[in-house]
């Protein structure tokens, strides 16, 4: 139990150093007591946020000033504050309540879950956390559409499952499923070909879009609906497609159709200007297109299956004369970030129109398609899908264009021919990066594939054994670059040359070319002046000075090397 509340001291102390932020919440009682209702009303804050801690007495610049008693006899009974937050949120909102002692004074900490739903307080009021313009954070209303796209965001509501009373079956097309019948059949087994011989009404019913009361939902129309109802009833349904040239924009094309027509139209305008090239590769001849159709495809069904229909604003397709960028409302959905893209479950905004474009064979049926969206691209040399710009508000997924590496292209068909399996995304990414790079540590292609540092290593060690890369180094100052045979075939010999860096003797004729010019050296000049790790320099050094080629002075950081006297 001690441990315990030394362990939170720790923690408060933590947050008073760093500040209020998106999570922790400070407010102050020397002016006067905080009553239950605005206590109550920042839990339902923070749970609506991503939880965190309400410290109460304590100023906004993280003083502590002491938390007023809140029960009889001058105390305040932690168990006590938890009941009366529980019986006044809705639902019930379970939260950890302690009193410690900090700087001499006492402070109430209230650490609060995050919610999988949005939680209200028993008068009816619903706030949630944000971050001002000026950076700093604040409660706010909660209005119902962002409770709605929150609830959405979280899993708890597929907004494709809602039902629209107003609309009826009149509103949707009967062309559009006999468009996905086609789809079906031209798919062959990407899709689901039981599809093709069922009626409009089965259909429906087999992809889960009929609510139980009523004949159309919200997903029925954004799959089936006519354009008229779309305007009418979804609103917020938008898509464009762009051609820049420079800062003129040449095409500049808005549709509100349902999506397996929006999808198939964006596709054959995606095909009529993706241009392609040739290489030959033993005796075939393999057509390199300027953009990959696969990762155009999976890049697009992402944008329209999980944007937020929430929100206003378009899905935009936009092509430049060097890349190709897809954009839709509304970040990534819960539990997705740019660190966990490649590795996290399938985790789709609407589940219901993830399985209708798998069904209908327009994308993977396993749900890994951002990984065949980024292995498209590396496997002709080009960059990988950069989604740096995505925010809270958009996904921005960007393909790199320019012309393909038509070495790096032929080498890794050439592979694939000869392991009889297509290279897999670990090794393109590792490849591609230390193509670029030169070198690499195993913890840089760890954080790179979005894998342990363990994975890395035997995939690594796999890497050396076909010949593809080369280790320099030991332990922590492992390096890796690619091996002598791949720049050949890459026709970059010299590239390899530069990578594998200076033999042993080299580098230590250079450190004594140096010293003599410039009377020391560090550690950290040696490690520059011959590209190896800090921790090889230091060896380096100490093994010059071994054999009185140099003589060490200082201690600690502030060491250095120098000619021995005479």
């Amino acid at each position: 139990m001690h441990s315990e509340v030394n362990d939170l001291v720790r923690r408060v102390r933590q947050w008073l150093a760093a500040g209020e932020s998106y999570e922790v919440e400070f407010k102050s009682e020397r002016r006067g007591p905080l009553n239950d209702r605005d206590l109550v009303e920042v839990v339902t804050c923070l749970t609506n946020g991503s939880g965190g801690a309400l410290v109460v007495g304590v100023e906004d610049d993280g003083t502590p000033t002491g938390a007023r008693p809140r029960h009889e006899h001058g105390t305040t009974n932690p168990l006590r504050v938890q009941a009366t937050i529980a019986n006044n949120t809705q639902p019930p909102v379970t939260t950890r309540v302690d009193v410690v002692e900090v700087d001499g004074v006492s402070v109430l900490v209230v650490e609060v879950p995050n919610s999988t739903r949005v939680v209200g307080t028993g008068r009816g009021t619903y706030l949630r956390r944000a971050i001002s313009g000026d950076g700093r954070p604040m409660c706010v209303p909660y209005h119902a559409h962002e409770m709605l796209s929150s609830e959405i965001d979280r899993g708890s509501v597929d907004y494709a499952a809602l039902p629209v009373r107003e609309a009826s079956w009149h509103d949707l097309d009967p062309l559009e499923f006999e468009r996905v019948r086609r789809m079906v059949t031209e798919s062959g087994d990407r899709a689901d070909r039981v599809l093709a011989d069922l009626s409009d009404h089965e259909i429906a019913r087999a992809m889960g879009l009929v609510p139980a009361d009523t004949e159309v939902s919200i997903g029925s129309l954004l799959l089936f609906g006519r354009v008229a109802a779309l305007r009418r009833f979804v609103p917020t349904h938008e898509a464009a497609f762009q051609v820049l040239r420079g800062l003129e924009v040449e095409v500049n094309d808005f549709f509100h159709f349902p999506l397996f027509r929006l999808a198939e139209e964006m596709y054959s305008r995606f095909t009529a200007r993706n241009r392609e090239e040739e290489i030959q590769t033993g005796l075939f001849r393999v057509a390199v297109p300027a953009y990959s159709a696969t990762a155009f495809r999976e890049v697009l069904a992402n944008a329209l299956t999980h944007r937020d229909y929430t929100r206003r604003g378009a899905v935009h397709v936009q092509w430049s004369e060097d890349q190709l960028e897809v954009s839709s409302p509304g970040g990534f959905p819960e539990g997705i970030r740019l660190d966990n893209l490649l590795v996290a479950p399938p985790h789709p905004r609407s589940p219901l129109l993830a399985d209708a474009f798998k069904r209908a064979g327009l994308v993977e049926r396993t749900g890994r398609g951002i990984n065949r969206m980024f292995a498209e691209q590396l496997r002709v040399g080009r960059a990988a899908p950069d989604f740096g710009r995505t925010t809270d508000q958009q996904v921005v997924a960007i393909l790199p264009g320019g012309p393909a590496n038509m070495a790096v292209t032929r080498w890794v068909l050439e592979q694939e021919q000869v392991s009889e399996r297509p290279l897999s995304l670990p090794e393109l990414q590792i490849l591609s990066e230390l193509l670029r790079e030169r070198r690499s540590s195993t913890h840089e292609l760890a954080e790179l594939t979005q894998r342990t540092e363990p994975e890395t290593r035997s995939l690594l060690s796999r890497m050396v054994e076909h010949g593809w890369v080369q280790a320099r180094g030991e332990k922590k100052g492992r390096t890796w670059h690619l091996s002598a045979a791949v720049y050949r075939a890459l026709e970059s010999s010299s590239g390899y040359v530069r990578v594998r860096g200076f033999e042993p003797l080299q580098q230590e004729q250079m450190v004594l070319s140096y010293v003599r010019a410039h009377g020391w050296i560090s550690r950290a000049r040696a490690a520059d002046l011959c590209a190896i790790a800090p921790e090889q320099s230091s060896r380096l050094l100490r093994r010059l000075a071994g054999q009185g080629k140099l003589v060490k002075r200082g201690e600690r950081k502030g060491t250095y090397y120098e000619l021995p006297d005479g």
